[in-house]
């Protein structure tokens, strides 16, 4: 299992190979794109390959073996065909499972996702905090040494979503989900409605879709929480790794891939994540 140090994305080399960058973002599905958009803000003149493995799409139906054992060679394959100089893992699964067998087999630098409960924590007024993530985040070991190391006195609630990451992905390209189905999802973090100064104040996002519905869980939420989103400190780690932007988009490119080899029909949607430009 990962140890404590890989919330620092430790790499083997902090090179800049070229300029502009080429940086891959991985995900299982769409999701990845709320980390791709905050990356892309941060370094705007980088290319951008956007990798959703749908073909395996949810990881949370499968073990743990099968998870790493689709998503290393998959990755190394990646490598091989694309030369990117960075490669970001966009989901707390992957990220919580693989990201020591892809350092010691790949010289390329990582930046990995996991959830954010040491800033939750440290953040909340009541000491009340929430871990929204996919059934298989909220069973980890690695999530419940996070909560042990980080929790700050905290009491921490760990609320395992089954269907929120496929609402998201439905709502994204522009299927109907309705509020009473987000909101089943959502009940369960909120706790201690009847004293303001002791219930939840603070809400981990603990997968990288649940950003996209991020205006609709304001609405429905039961009263106001803050909602960390991991995304920016991953971009800041980026920009720590290869550098500031050079500030010249002109030339760069933008590509979306699935491994089901499908044909994304999702421009006009995609537009914000890639910073305005239409990916291939």
């Amino acid at each position: 299992m990962p140890t404590r140090s890989d919330t620092k994305a430790n790499v083997k080399s902090t090179t800049l190979v070229k300029i502009p960058p080429t940086i891959l973002v991985f995900d299982s599905g769409l999701g990845g794109l709320t980390v791709l958009r905050e990356v892309v803000r941060a370094r705007d003149d980088a290319h951008y390959l956007y990798v959703a493995d749908d073909a395996f799409f949810p990881y949370g139906h499968y073990s743990e073996e099968e998870i790493v054992t689709r998503v290393v060679p998959l990755i190394g394959e990646l490598i091989s065909a694309h030369r990117p100089d960075l490669v970001v893992i966009a989901c707390n699964t992957a990220s919580t499972l693989v990201m020591p067998h892809l350092r010691e087999r790949y010289s390329v630098p990582f930046v990995g996702t996991v959830p954010a409960i040491k800033p939750a924590c440290a953040a909340s007024k009541t000491k009340r905090v929430s871990v929204l993530g996919t059934k298989g985040t909220v069973q980890r070991e690695y999530t419940r040494g996070l909560i042990r190391d980080f929790a700050q006195g905290c009491e921490v609630t760990l609320v395992g979503s089954a269907e929120l990451a496929a609402l998201a992905e439905t709502a994204l390209s522009g299927g109907t989900v309705s509020e009473e189905a987000i909101l089943a999802e959502l009940e369960p973090c909120f706790v201690g409605a009847g004293d303001a100064s002791k219930r939840t104040d603070t809400i981990v996002l603990a997968c990288t879709h649940y950003p996209l519905l991020l205006d609709r869980l304001n609405r429905l939420a039961p009263w106001p929480v803050d909602w960390i989103d991991p995304a920016p400190a991953i971009a800041r780690r980026v920009v720590n790794l290869l550098g500031k932007s050079a500030g010249d988009s002109g030339d760069t490119t933008a590509r979306i891939f699935f491994t089901s080899g499908r044909e994304h029909r999702l421009n006009e949607a995609l537009l914000p994540f890639f910073g305005g430009r239409v990916p291939a």
